[in-house]
């Protein structure tokens, strides 16, 4: 069941119960500042002060109400939903005298920010997680005992629940955004990656490194050009498998502030607005789907033997 919001209360007929005992605590809005403030920006101050005792309880629900259920038309008919930005410019606008004009973002508009937003934290985070997870599972692979333990330990990793680990990122990184959603994508990228690197290299044949020794190979020359081209398609399943994993899992970094498609579908579900939610939702299993495309295209150019 979603959350009733305040905005609700009223539409859906709720009686609100009075805290007598006040169990749950209030959260008072304060104004923080510099004691100079009133020096260095004369008249900021006093705008900002305006503020205080301007939204009472009733006000914010009315305010809600208008962004979450709409407001009827004069003429009748169903309710319209009022944009979050021409709300706020309303109430400033009645409340306080100001008039400042409101540019709304269109859904274009939206999907080229999201867009943009959610290639860089898929980007950053797959492209981090490569460069460390194929090293970590060439080494698993080649020191055996250390490499259960680097195996069980990403393992273990990948069973935290994502909305978790992005919440126990937040006190490390001091702030919400993209740092504790790239670090969590980047964790979450890591299993795939090395154990496909670990078992592409465990599958080829003893006979073949044996030759490649007979025929003077060292140690890295033969890893080089002989074992990672022959295990290059087993390691790039993984990192397709990771991309396509990143691709989903992104959808919640904004829940943190992070942006990304996450953004349209979080607020579609606050708001109950299906058409928002498939803003975000459509656009993310399409660009799974070209993930897919784009790594399978790359498959087909990778080497099958030895090297040059």
């Amino acid at each position: 069941m979603l959350p009733i919001s305040d905005a609700e209360i009223d539409f859906f007929g709720l009686r609100v119960l009075e805290d007598d005992l006040a169990y749950f605590p209030r959260y008072e809005a304060i104004v923080l500042y510099r004691s100079d403030l009133g020096e260095r920006l004369p008249g900021v101050l006093e705008s900002i002060l305006r503020l205080e005792g301007a939204l009472d309880e009733g006000a914010m629900s009315g305010l809600n109400r208008l962004a979450k259920l709409g407001e009827t038309p004069r003429d009748g008919g169903e309710a319209v939903r009022v944009p979050e930005a021409v709300v706020a410019q309303r109430f400033v606008s009645e409340r306080f005298a100001i008039e400042q004009g409101v540019v709304l973002e269109t859904w274009q508009d939206r999907l080229v920010r999201t867009t943009r937003q959610h290639l860089v934290l898929v980007g950053i985070s797959l492209g981090l997680a490569v460069l460390i997870a194929v090293p970590l599972g060439v080494f698993a692979w080649w020191h055996k005992p250390t490499g259960t333990a680097v195996l069980a330990a990403v393992g273990i990793v990948q069973t935290i629940p994502s909305l978790a680990l992005l919440v126990l990122l937040i006190p490390v990184f001091g702030d919400v955004g993209a740092g504790p959603a790239i670090t969590a994508l980047f964790c979450y990228s890591l299993l795939p990656i090395v154990r496909n690197t670990h078992a592409g290299l465990s599958a080829i044949p003893v006979e073949l490194r044996e030759s490649a020794a007979a025929l003077g190979f060292g140690t890295l020359d033969r890893l080089v050009r002989l074992e990672l081209p022959l295990a290059s398609r087993v390691i790039l399943a993984g990192i397709k498998t990771a991309a396509v994993i990143n691709i989903g899992t992104a959808t919640l970094a904004a829940l943190i502030g992070a942006g990304g498609y996450g953004e349209p579908i979080v607020t579609g579900i606050s708001l109950l607005d299906n058409g928002l939610i498939m803003q975000g939702a459509i656009p993310a299993a399409l660009l799974a789907l070209v993930a897919q495309g784009l790594f399978g295209l790359c498959e087909r150019a990778l080497p099958r033997g030895l090297g040059a």
